[in-house]
């Protein structure tokens, strides 16, 4: 066991609204191993009142620090680390001219590899120790990144992308001469057998898991749409991702490639592709039918306001996602995103909030802003304790012990402004507004252990 003596930032248990924070200036962390082995918060609170109970586990002072949850990234891209700041008219012409072309790479399992290695490295350096990522159509990507986050014990779920038309023909999904002797007879059918093998290969294994991943609608055929979801009802307990209602022109072609579907949204459901565990990107054009849509079947958005603003396509309407009542957490969506950073995140959503409601600006609150990047995400994913799931994105006792040493003085702008806090909000804004990866001096990663004897933090 370890215990940390800083300042302490968390959230307390939950039902239906979002979380309060928490904040002890003279706190004690306690982290050590659960039944399984895997390092967890033992305690959390006031120095003066846990040190007595603790008296030979060792203590690291870190004064002038906060403790904080480890960052969730609902959804962001590990082949697109290149395509970050590339500009372009919009959406469509961004994937045809930049993200299309650099995907193609990853067909090779070096360029996977050593890309993967870069993107680890900068989710951990921002502070982001839980993320739902895509990666490309080839098994070589899912496989490079599994390998990667594995040996970093970062919580990873990512899979392979699925798209079998209207997109260049070296990223389809394809049979090809190595596949053909799985007996598929279209590339439909192979991406879900390549689905497969990963789920069976790596969901589950330490801190991995897969996500059934259909690019979106208009790049699978009903075939491959309509054999995602049957692979999702036989793994029911696997995540799936995809993109919705991002941009106008998007809905507009979806809508004309699915008539049958009441909206774009609900091509998914038709599919079998909407439940718990199920996280879609975006959700800016959506109607009340579509919001109670998500309510209903337990799917959650992943907000991506530095790329919804990067390429024009829209504001997530904070208010009418309120009212119906659906699930959500905030995502960096790089490269569509200009930032790992949740910081430049969280300062984005404020944004949004404040521009793009239907009525008047709202302003979402720091803390409420902070809890959608960390245990308001971990409960989008599923991943908050409840129905003896994995707890994360907090520091309840429990929770699997990741967090990030922040120091508010990293900048002379940030030391200048957070003295002046009188009271949480001043301070986690002050932060917000001004923090970047300097302000993350160290992540921590909650590792599996052999014995208590070893140490319970890396």
């Amino acid at each position: 066991m370890k215990a940390y003596r800083a300042s302490l930032l968390w959230f307390a248990p939950q039902n239906d609204s979002p979380a309060q924070a928490l904040f002890e200036e003279d706190g004690l962390l306690v982290i050590g191993p659960d039944a399984r082995g895997m390092q967890v918060v033992q305690a959390v609170g006031s120095w003066h009142e846990l040190s007595p109970r603790y008296p030979d586990v060792p203590v690291e002072q870190l004064a002038g620090r906060i403790i904080a949850p480890g960052f969730l990234d609902l959804h962001v891209h590990f082949p697109q680390t290149n395509v970050i700041g590339s500009p372009a008219a919009g959406l469509l012409p961004w994937l045809e001219d930049y993200t299309f072309p650099e995907e193609m790479r990853f067909d090779s399992p070096d360029y996977s590899a050593q890309a993967a290695a870069f993107f680890v490295a900068e989710l951990l350096r921002n502070g982001v120790t839980t993320a739902l990522s895509f990666a490309t159509s080839h098994p070589a990507s899912v496989q490079a990144l599994f390998r990667e986050a594995q040996r970093n014990s970062l919580r990873m779920i990512t899979g392979l992308c699925l798209m079998d038309r209207h997109a260049p023909a070296a990223l389809l999904n394809r049979v090809g001469p190595a596949r053909a002797a799985d007996g598929a007879r279209n590339a439909a059918e192979q991406s879900l057998l390549d689905s497969q093998a990963l789920i069976e290969a790596w969901h589950g294994k330490e801190r991995l898991g897969y996500a059934i991943t259909p690019r979106f609608a208009p790049t699978s055929t009903d075939a491959q749409l309509r054999g995602a979801g049957e692979l999702a009802a036989q793994y029911p307990d696997v995540w799936i991702q995809s993109h919705v209602a991002e941009n106008k022109d998007e809905v507009a072609w979806a809508r004309e490639l699915f008539p049958a579907s009441r909206s774009y949204l609900s091509v998914y459901a038709d599919f079998g592709l909407m439940r718990n565990r199920a996280i879609y990107a975006h959700c800016i054009h959506f109607d009340d039918d579509d919001r109670a849509l998500m309510r209903e079947t337990g799917a959650a958005a992943a907000i991506s306001p530095t790329s919804n603003l990067f390429l024009g396509s829209g504001f997530f309407d904070y208010e009418a996602a309120d009212r119906i009542g659906f699930a959500y957490g905030l995502a960096s969506d790089v490269g569509g995103g200009t930032s790992f950073s949740p910081f430049h995140t969280m300062l984005a959503a404020y944004y949004v909030a404040r521009e793009g409601q239907t009525k008047t600006g709202l302003s979402l609150s720091p803390q409420h802003l902070w809890w959608q990047h960390t245990a308001g995400a971990a409960r989008a994913l599923g991943l908050d304790g409840k129905k003896g799931q994995p707890a994360v994105g907090n520091l309840l006792p429990g929770c699997e012990g990741d967090f990030v040493v922040l120091n508010p003085r990293a900048t002379p702008l940030l030391a200048r402004k957070t003295a002046l806090a009188t009271n949480l909000d001043e301070l986690l804004f002050s932060m917000i507004v001004l923090g970047d990866d300097r302000l993350i001096e160290r992540t921590v990663i909650s590792q599996a252990i052999p014995s208590a004897s070893k140490s319970a933090v890396t």
